[in-house]
């Protein structure tokens, strides 16, 4: 159990039956009346942030996070197949489940599988990736103003912002993040 006076940022807990994690949190000692702790935290499953006050004596169960490494395998109908490399269990998630996480990961890459209490809850893709540009426009020299930028599909399908000097065939590093162009490769 954990005390509301022991918070710490990134800490996961279970508050009112669901899976938190405190973003913020601030020990408010007023001059007259009693000290509270006013904490903002994110519900993982949901991704909703709340701003509450709690007493410091409240106590909240800690929640356990899996993460598993997995390789992600392939889709197939509504079903998108990941294999644990140490166990070889495989598992099929939904779309619902995965989400748009896996829109610049291609097939046999490694992601992070998060679950709590058995149930997948999402997927982390990797930090940066490497992605082929399938389709672009070509650039024209000369209609620059500055940091100007043009659509491209690159091969897991996903839509990127780039520079103008990238070509149909260039090899780029994404962060899957924020979705943005990072260098060629």
């Amino acid at each position: 159990m954990i005390s509301a006076g022991d918070f710490k940022n990134g800490i996961t807990l279970e508050i009112d039956g669901n899976v938190c994690q405190i973003v913020e949190f601030q020990h408010v000692k007023p001059g007259k009346g009693a000290a509270f702790v006013r904490t903002k935290y994110k519900n993982i499953i949901t991704g909703s942030v709340v701003e509450k006050s709690f007493r410091p004596t409240e106590k909240f169960p800690a929640a356990r996070i899996e993460r598993v490494d997995m390789q992600y395998l392939y889709q197939d109908g509504g079903l998108y197949y990941f294999m644990n490399t140490e166990t070889y269990d495989q598992v099929g998630l939904t779309e619902e489940q995965v989400g748009d996480s896996l829109k610049f990961v291609k097939d046999n890459e490694m992601v992070k599988v998060c679950s709590h209490n058995g149930e997948v809850f999402a997927i982390e893709p990797p930090l940066f990736v490497e992605l082929e540009v399938i389709e672009t426009e070509p650039g024209f020299a000369g209609n620059t103003a500055q940091g100007a930028t043009k659509p491209a599909t690159v091969e897991t399908g996903a839509q990127v912002q780039v520079p103008l000097f990238v070509n149909q065939g260039d090899k780029l590093k994404i962060d899957t993040r924020t979705g943005e162009y990072l260098s060629r490769v």
